[in-house]
C-alpha cells in the first residue's frame, strides 16, 4: 500500500519550490507528505558496477518508505538506473520540467547574463 509520500530525490529542497510546484505536487499525490531526500554526490572515476550498486541502496531506502511518487533528478547515470528501479517497484517517478528566462545586461565588465528557471510541470519518466 503506497502511502501520500512524495520524495524529492534532488539537490532542490522543497523549502524553495514556488507555491505552484508545492500546488502540482497534491495533484499527484493527494495530501503528500513531501520528504526531501539529497541526490548523492557521485564520484566521475565511479564504474558502471559501483553505479548500480549505489542505485540499489538508494532504491532499497527509498522503497521501505512506500511512497506514491519520487521526483528523481541527479547525475544521469545514477538517475536512469534509480527511475528504473523505481519503476519496476512500481512507484512513479517524475521530474520537473522549467523554462528558462534570460535576461541580459550591460556592465562596464561586458555582457552580464541572469537566468531565472521557472517552474511548469512535472513529466513522467
Amino acid at each position: 500500500m503506497k502511502k501520500n509520500i512524495f520524495v524529492n530525490l534532488s539537490n532542490h529542497p522543497s523549502q524553495r519550490w514556488c507555491q505552484e510546484q508545492k500546488e502540482t505536487v497534491d495533484k499527484i499525490v493527494p495530501d503528500a507528505q513531501i520528504m526531501d531526500y539529497p541526490f548523492p554526490s557521485v564520484d566521475s572515476s565511479l564504474n558502471e558496477a559501483q553505479i548500480l550498486k549505489l542505485a540499489d541502496q538508494l532504491a532499497d531506502e527509498i522503497v521501505v518508505l512506500e511512497p506514491s511518487a519520487v521526483m528523481c533528478q541527479g547525475e544521469f547515470g545514477l538517475t536512469f538506473a534509480l527511475v528504473s528501479i523505481l519503476k519496476k517497484n512500481g512507484i512513479k517517478v517524475v521530474y520537473s520540467c522549467s523554462e528558462r528566462k534570460t535576461t541580459e545586461h550591460q556592465t562596464e565588465r561586458g555582457t552580464e547574463k541572469i537566468s531565472t528557471f521557472m517552474f511548469v510541470k512535472f513529466r513522467e519518466y
